[in-house]
């Protein structure tokens, strides 16, 4: 019996240890010194719209492979659910509100080029370090975190000032606006109040003028004067900025100079494509680090002729399988100069996708999969739970999927510490070296607790429960959707985050993710034993997190959002801005 024992030990080791042997080592981390980074980060994305997060309908083969060949995050977490305050975050390893780049108000990210506000000079983006590290830095595509500060040309805002040598792109970001064939998007309702105002100031002064004429009114022509001036005037002082949006905010920069005011939208697409290629191949002989952040996929959804019609969710579909397709030319790009080895490859959406961005029957916005919510719910899962894949063959095991709580914000320690750099000891820092995790050298994620806001708002904190594996996340505030039941904010185009268009609940709403990731049951006192034990340790965790937080000026705040004639970008002599210098190239 034991010679049979000993046979059958023997026969089970055997094929174990040949696969031990074919299978490639991973690298040790001490041979490998400062490697390449290559960011992407797409645009208003929902984590359902890809094909290896179970989208079998939109084709993403190269997001795909990308997942397959490395490590692929299910819960990784934006800080914020918009654009500008969740990319402050991802350059600085801190939550947006630390910096002012969250909104007390309706504004809640950077309306114009040529607003005050936006991400602070004493704010250290991770570019910065990087490049104190020895790397090239570049950045191509979306900035959308301000320009200028008090003239048209300090640039205090710009990538350069925040540790970018080079900038291809748009310093603000894409909208509808900026396709000529398109319905305007920003401030669309705001901006059709100003047009019924103008309408009924006009109408009053046309008829004072006729009544005067007719002798039917007794009015002094120089009453009739200065109210056809005040006409005017107010349709000059919202029309001046309204009326040329696409010259105003719709242009492309390269570093510090315009090349097209405003953008030629037909060609963006290549243009950002060939930027990015390049500044791979210019740097191939130094540590790099090139952030490519999508202008895909929001809208206007500005995709080339090759894709158009291709996909089965027509123009949104369409937008991500090009998307698809341009992250696929890079990685052949890293592919082509032999650096696939030596260069960590990662990919993210900076927030959920828009469900409520329709034209007509179209749908122009992402999908969440099974989560609930989408862009501009601070709380709700579709919000803020992003595709999250990390590749950096022979150092991450291929084909690796983990579901611990991750952040955007972990990008910041994460790179900075693989590049021989020190994160700032002078303020706090939010993010976690995501690095042991992705290695599988520790079992659980470093965040036990994640805090969810709507601009300054906390809405939702989540609790990493690591000794049980439980994931609890209690929302104190949850936006009112419109139509009732229908799961977004379809009557306002985006949810609030204060007001009455919010309901707060006391006790707050309770769900366990990892048994309920769609936020369906609320758990009651009723229904969880837990139910009192958990909201009271919430409750200590924001007490604490809330002790860190310090004043800092509003970036946001009305002043600095508004446009201001005198911090307007412009290629030609204010208000003659206007310039094409790819096309004369």
């Amino acid at each position: 019996p034991s010679f049979l024992l000993l046979c059958f030990r023997s026969a089970l080791a055997t094929p174990l240890i040949f696969g031990l042997l074919l299978q490639a080592p991973l690298t040790q981390l001490s041979t490998i010194t400062q490697p390449n980074f290559v960011l992407l980060l797409a645009d208003d994305l929902g984590i359902g719209d890809l094909g290896c997060y179970g989208n079998d309908t939109i084709r993403t083969p190269n997001i795909d492979r990308l997942a397959k060949e490395g490590v692929k995050l299910t819960q990784h977490i934006a800080a914020a659910p918009l654009c500008t305050p969740s990319r402050a975050a991802f350059l600085t390893g801190r939550y947006p509100l630390r910096s002012g780049m969250d909104a007390v108000n309706d504004y809640r990210v950077i309306f114009w080029n040529a607003g005050s506000g936006g991400l602070p000079p004493n704010e250290t983006t991770f570019a910065k370090i990087l490049q104190q590290q020895g790397y090239s830095t570049g950045l191509i595509g979306k900035w959308h975190q301000g320009v200028n500060c008090e003239s048209r040309n300090d640039h205090c805002h710009h990538p350069l000032k925040h540790g970018f040598d080079y900038f291809y792109g748009m310093p603000f970001t894409l909208i509808s606006d900026c396709q000529p064939t398109e319905t305007p998007e920003m401030d669309r309702a705001f901006r059709r109040k100003l047009w019924l105002s103008t309408q009924m100031i006009g109408l009053f002064t046309l008829t004072a003028v006729l009544g005067r004429l007719t002798g039917l009114i007794s009015v002094q022509w120089k009453t009739l004067t200065c109210l056809a001036g005040f006409s005017l005037l107010f349709f000059v002082s919202w029309f001046s900025s309204y009326g040329f949006v696409r010259y105003w905010n719709c242009i492309m920069m390269r570093n510090h100079g315009i090349t097209e005011q405003p953008m030629v939208t037909d060609r963006t697409t290549s243009l950002i494509l060939q930027e990015s290629i390049s500044f791979i191949e210019r740097n191939k002989h130094k540590p790099f680090l090139l952030f490519l952040s999508f202008l895909h996929s929001h809208t206007p959804l500005l995709t080339t002729e090759k894709f158009l019609g291709r996909s089965r969710h027509s123009l949104y579909g369409d937008n991500v399988e090009e998307m698809d397709w341009m992250v696929g030319q890079v990685l052949d790009a890293v592919d082509k100069e032999g650096l696939k080895d030596t260069t960590l490859v990662y990919f993210a959406s900076d927030h959920g996708g828009w469900l409520e961005r329709r034209e007509g029957e179209r749908q122009l916005g992402g999908w969440n999969g099974i989560y609930k919510g989408g862009k501009g719910m601070g709380g709700w899962e579709g919000g803020i739970r992003v595709p999250g894949i990390f590749r950096w063959p022979g150092v991450l095991p291929p084909g690796t999927v983990i579901d611990e709580p991750t952040s955007l914000m972990d990008i910041y320690p994460t790179v900075v510490h693989l590049a021989g750099g020190a994160v700032p000891q002078d303020r706090v820092i939010d993010g976690r070296d995501l690095l042991p995790l992705l290695r599988g050298t520790v079992a659980h994620s470093e965040h036990e607790f994640l805090f969810h806001y709507c601009g300054v708002h906390l809405h939702a904190v989540r609790w990493h429960q690591k000794d049980t594996g439980a994931v609890w996340k209690a929302h104190y505030v949850t936006p009112i959707f419109s139509p009732p039941g229908a799961g977004a904010c379809y009557a306002r185009g985006v949810c609030p985050c204060f007001g009455e268009g919010v309901t707060h609940h006391e006790p707050p709403l309770l769900f366990e993710l990892s048994q309920d990731p769609s936020e369906a049951k609320p758990l009651s006192a009723d229904t969880e034993p837990l139910f009192d034990t958990v909201i009271r340790k919430i409750g200590r965790a924001i007490e604490e997190h809330r002790r860190t937080l310090t004043p800092v000026p509003e970036q946001l705040s009305v002043s600095n959002v508004v446009w201001k004639p005198w911090l307007q970008p412009c290629c030609g002599t204010f208000p003659f801005c206007w310039c094409d210098k790819e096309g004369d190239n």
